[in-house]
């Protein structure tokens, strides 16, 4: 049986005991990243003012928890307008991403095209999206492969977005 230590807005922490050894759970919301692509072959990325993290605004794609209720591509899309205020026409699911164990989440990769602009209210504040910023593809690559732009979970969809 697991034990919860810690159970915040977006993060659960339980202990579990196996074999008279305690194994530490982190629990995170499912989640998503939506790779918005123009028609002339860029990628839509924002800038993000982030006060609690260093540096304190970051580059990245638009990204966002699945609220109770929503489907992945109905979030796809609500996130997309919320933080670069585009709709997308065609929505594909690129892939799922679980892990299980110490880290427990669900990660869903779009492919949003078909753009057209769609402003909604970003629940984090106006003032947290410093720019939208289109870079075209090539670039993009240029950019993840001299480490100007950080590899990790959201960058992981675009090596399949390369290789489409």
């Amino acid at each position: 049986m697991e034990e919860v230590k810690y159970k915040g807005n977006f993060i659960k922490v339980c202990e579990k005991q196996i074999n008279n050894q305690t194994w530490e759970m982190v629990y995170l919301p499912d989640s998503l990243v939506v790779i918005p692509i123009t028609d002339n072959d860029e990628i839509i990325f924002i800038v993000e003012k982030r006060p609690h993290e260093s540096p304190n605004t970051r580059l990245k794609l638009v990204t966002g928890h699945i609220d109770k209720g929503e489907s992945p591509i109905e979030t796809a899309n609500r996130e997309l307008q919320e933080e670069a205020g585009f709709k997308a026409d065609s929505l594909q699911e690129l892939m799922l991403h679980r892990s299980t164990g110490t880290i427990n989440s669900h990660f869903y990769y779009f492919l949003a095209k078909d753009l057209s602009p769609s402003k909604l209210p970003n629940p984090d504040g106006e003032d947290s999206i410093l720019e939208v910023k289109k870079i075209p593809i090539n670039e993009v690559k240029r950019m993840l492969f001299n480490d100007e732009l950080p590899w990790n979970l959201s960058t992981l969809g675009l090596f399949k977005v390369f290789g489409a």
